[in-house]
């Protein structure tokens, strides 16, 4: 395909025109950037001919059934010769049969909401959450949102007021105001100076600490990623999520799950959250939901949220006012909906699990290595932090991280990793494939680790 396309005339018009996603480009004037141009299962083709074993799904996980499915291509060709849009307003076949497979998917929360981006459908949840309270006259007060240190819920200002990786939003603010912090999950780093299991589980506890000083009456929501993603992949102690219930029933505070990254069998369940025992109010959706082959998003709650809504005089609120241009999309939804297939007939859900544990069984050889604190992760998700010195923990510099980047993808392998989201703490690796990826390509990922871990000099 490379010769097919004039690169350098690409280039200079990339140099000229395009902004890029999260990149410096003042880089670029000195080094050649690099364009994609096709991909087949988990590997990935740029315009100079470079194939790559793509370990990121597309870089942001979300090409969850991989590249080339020519039945997604195809669902959204036919639907589009048959009707290209129609607003939200009004339902189309599409979007009918994606909530319905949703619902299906789960049960406890029957009501679908459609957009178009993950930060949208978390902006949706606060909507909800606030309109929710505010509507009744007993509890106009309940407006907060509480959310979790280290984790990501979008890049939009409301999102991002409630995002837990400050370096993300320096320089964004002022945010709006009704957003409060708990600590993160993370053993490894516990922001108690405990161990697990003789803990407490105090990072879930808490949760009732703040909602008791900020005032159960202020309270509307609290979101958290079921595993934080973006900041260091961390799974949380099977105790959390029943502890976080427990105390959200007790103040009659909203748990809304965001599965935008963990969602569709990326942690070897359909849903992260499934791995606990917890019923959220809200769930988000995106990424996966479509494998990022069309823009789209969901948010589903309970039919008790919904029924608020039913409730209302029509004089004042009446609905939920609120609406999604792209949210009508029939395209994206015939293209979610046959992903969803891919997914349950050719049991990737599965296959996540078996070959989530395969890969952190593999990473597990670098224990030892000098420069290795902690390996962890669920299904297809994988971190690796990396330190300076093991019994202090002292975090790796993000430099030291792109070496090791940089030295993978020289060896045919894109990796991830942190950068410029928790301070001091941008020093996990990352690895996300596929839900299609095969034990050969696995090997190949971690023979290339293996690698780069033993150029790295301690200290240095």
């Amino acid at each position: 395909m490379s010769k097919d396309l004039n690169v350098d005339e690409l280039i200079d018009l990339e140099r000229k025109h395009l902004w890029l996603h999260l990149t410096n480009h003042t880089n670029l004037e000195t080094q050649e950037p690099q364009i994609m141009v096709s991909g087949q299962g988990c590997r990935i083709t740029d315009a100079r001919g470079n194939e790559y074993l793509d370990m990121l799904s597309g870089g942001v996980w979300c090409v969850n059934v991989g590249y080339g499915r020519e039945s997604l291509v195809q669902a959204a060709a036919d639907q589009l010769r048959r009707l290209s849009y129609y607003a939200g307003t009004v339902a189309t076949p599409p979007y009918i049969h994606l909530a319905t497979k949703l619902a299906s998917l789960l049960p406890e929360l029957p009501k679908v909401y459609i957009s178009n981006s993950g930060s949208e459908a978390n902006e949706k949840a606060f909507k909800m959450s606030r309109l929710y309270f505010n509507v009744s006259e007993k509890q106009k007060g309940k407006h907060k949102i509480i959310y979790r240190d280290r984790d990501y819920h979008g890049s939009t200002l409301a999102v991002l007021a409630a995002g837990g990786q400050k370096e993300r939003r320096d320089g964004y603010g002022p945010f709006p105001d009704g957003f409060v912090e708990i600590p993160h999950a993370c053993c490894y780093r516990c922001p108690f100076g405990k161990a697990y299991p003789n803990c407490e589980i105090d990072c879930a506890r808490t949760l009732e600490t703040t909602i008791n000083k900020e005032g159960p009456d202020t309270v509307a929501a609290v979101i958290l990623e079921p595993i934080t993603a973006g900041g260091g992949i961390i799974p949380p102690v099977p105790e959390y999520f029943p502890i976080i219930q427990e105390i959200c029933k007790k103040h009659e505070v909203l748990l809304i799950i965001d599965e935008v990254v963990a969602g569709f069998g990326r942690t070897g369940k359909m849903f992260g959250h499934q791995h606990y025992n917890v019923t959220p109010d809200i769930v988000t959706l995106a990424k996966g939901i479509a494998s990022s082959y069309m823009p789209l998003s969901a948010t589903m709650t309970t039919q008790k949220i919904f029924d608020r809504f039913l409730t209302l005089p029509t004089d004042t609120f009446g609905y939920f006012r609120d609406i999604s241009t792209y949210g009508g999309c029939t395209a994206g939804c015939s293209v979610g909906l046959e992903n969803i297939r891919i997914i349950e007939e050719e049991k990737l859900v599965e296959h996540s699990a078996v070959l989530g544990k395969y890969l952190l069984d593999q990473l597990k050889q670098f224990a030892d290595h000098p420069m290795v604190g902690d390996i962890r992760g669920l299904g297809l998700f994988a971190g690796i932090e990396i330190v300076e010195d093991k019994k202090s923990k002292a975090p790796a510099p993000e430099s030291t991280l792109a070496t090791i980047v940089a030295d993978v993808k020289k060896q045919g392998i894109l990796m991830g990793r942190m950068g410029r989201s928790v301070p001091g703490l941008n020093n996990v690796l990352t690895l996300a494939p596929a839900l299609v990826v095969t034990k050969a390509e696995i090997d190949a990922a971690v023979q290339a680790i293996g690698v780069a871990l033993g150029n790295l000099k301690p200290g240095k």
